[in-house]
């Protein structure tokens, strides 16, 4: 029982990995033991994220637009160098949200969104399905980062967002019975309100923060603890009979409502 929770030793990429959610998750995978690669779409991102990172343990870093098939491929290769092929645990971050009256909203605002969200997913997942599919440790994990917004119709106009990620939802269960046979489990997180670039418009307004709190029954925003510890849960033994689930970490919100 004592390595019921353990990640140590696994091999782990998070994409979106240079902030927000994903530099929470890599950063608790990181602490837990396994050995991180982080990606993302902004140069030096990712590498700042991993010179701190590799303070505390292993931890690598590419940079990479996920909407690039060439790019995709790029990071398929970073998994055969760094980890010899073999993956553990992808943890699909990486995302992108668009706000505009309904009138008004932009086609951009529609592609953008669906082509990051979700098309940008299931090429990665699937281009790296022989490494999840030669990782050591069995079952090998795909959790895809949902949203609250993918359950429950939010108070913002970002129709392109929630759609995408109630796509990803039902993306995961799909993919979850598809896998199972090869033991891969696929499993959802669908975050609430936490510190990222997505919310910092909101959290950074006069009273912003304690207007998010007031419509949390917990009476919080999410902490790294919340988000890490429910990847790394999915990750170790304890999760390994979890597949198709979509989990909100949320404070209450989506069960309340």
């Amino acid at each position: 029982m004592s390595a019921l929770f353990s990640v140590d030793g696994k091999t782990v990429l998070v994409t979106g990995g240079s902030r927000g959610i994903g530099e929470m998750i890599a950063r608790g995978m990181v602490e837990a033991g396994a050995r991180v690669l982080v990606c993302a779409r902004k140069p030096d991102a990712a590498a700042k994220v991993a010179e701190d990172l590799s303070k505390t343990g292993e931890c690598h870093a590419l940079q990479a637009d996920l909407t690039s098939t060439e790019d995709i491929g790029r990071l398929v290769a970073a998994v055969g160098e760094h980890f010899g092929g073999q993956l553990d645990v992808l943890v699909n971050n990486a995302g992108a949200t668009w706000g505009a009256p309904l009138e008004e909203f932009p086609a951009k605002g529609w592609e953008k969104i669906l082509s990051t969200n979700v098309t940008a997913l299931f090429e990665l997942t699937t281009a790296l399905l022989p490494a999840l599919r030669a990782g050591a440790q069995r079952p090998a994990r795909v959790i895809n980062i949902g949203s609250i917004d993918g359950i429950r119709v939010p108070s913002f106009e970002n129709y392109s967002y929630s759609a995408s990620k109630a796509a990803v939802h039902m993306l995961t269960r799909h993919l979850a019975k598809r896998l199972a046979s090869e033991e891969i489990t696929v499993n959802a997180i669908a975050p609430g309100f936490f510190v990222s670039e997505m919310t910092k418009w909101l959290l950074d307004a006069p009273g912003g923060l304690g207007q998010i709190e007031s419509t949390v029954p917990l009476g919080r925003i999410g902490r790294l603890e919340d988000i890490a510890g429910t990847a790394i849960f999915l990750s170790s033994p304890a999760g390994a009979y979890l597949t198709g689930a979509v989990i909100p970490v949320d404070g209450g919100i989506t069960g309340a409502a």
